[in-house]
């Protein structure tokens, strides 16, 4: 009795989180939160007074989610934690000669990537060639283009 009491608990949490995250701002008890019909669908019903308001108190402080998708300035975020993300091995479109301080380039992947600072590299002209795009120690991105000897810091545009 106890496992099944438990089990319709942690159903209870898992269909309230929804509609605690939809309703995040508010600090309104469950009942007040949904009709009686999801109420009792969910099986809130048979918590005691007691339950409820434990589920209600843990729900106020967990219910809320974020989710950025852009910097305080307003730039894109496409890497949102500080997870490590694989590099990024694509083709360049297009014909590539070099960075030339505001290279802007544009993958068979769709992604466009902007060069990061001026510094001005010369390379081999090519067409369409390989890219592969790297974490570097400090967390930048760094962009190595088959046929040139240097690499230039790079930030994702698109």
């Amino acid at each position: 009795m106890r496992l099944a009491r438990s089990l319709l608990l942690l159903m209870s949490v898992a269909l309230a989180v929804p509609v605690a995250a939809f309703a995040a701002d508010q600090v309104l008890p469950l009942q007040q939160r949904m009709t009686p019909e999801e109420f009792k669908a969910a099986g809130l019903d048979k918590l005691s007074p007691d339950e409820l308001n434990n589920l209600d108190n843990w729900l106020s402080g967990h219910g809320k989610v974020v989710t950025k998708v852009v910097d305080q300035s307003g730039k894109p975020v496409f890497y949102p934690t500080a997870e490590k993300a694989g590099p990024v091995q694509a083709h360049v479109q297009g014909s590539f000669a070099g960075f030339t301080g505001h290279t802007q380039i544009t993958l068979d992947n769709n992604q466009v990537w902007q060069q990061a600072d001026g510094t001005r590299v010369s390379c081999m002209a090519s067409e369409n060639p390989k890219i592969a795009i790297r974490r570097s120690l400090m967390g930048n991105w760094m962009a190595a283009v088959d046929g040139c000897n240097d690499t230039a810091p790079m930030s994702r545009v698109k």
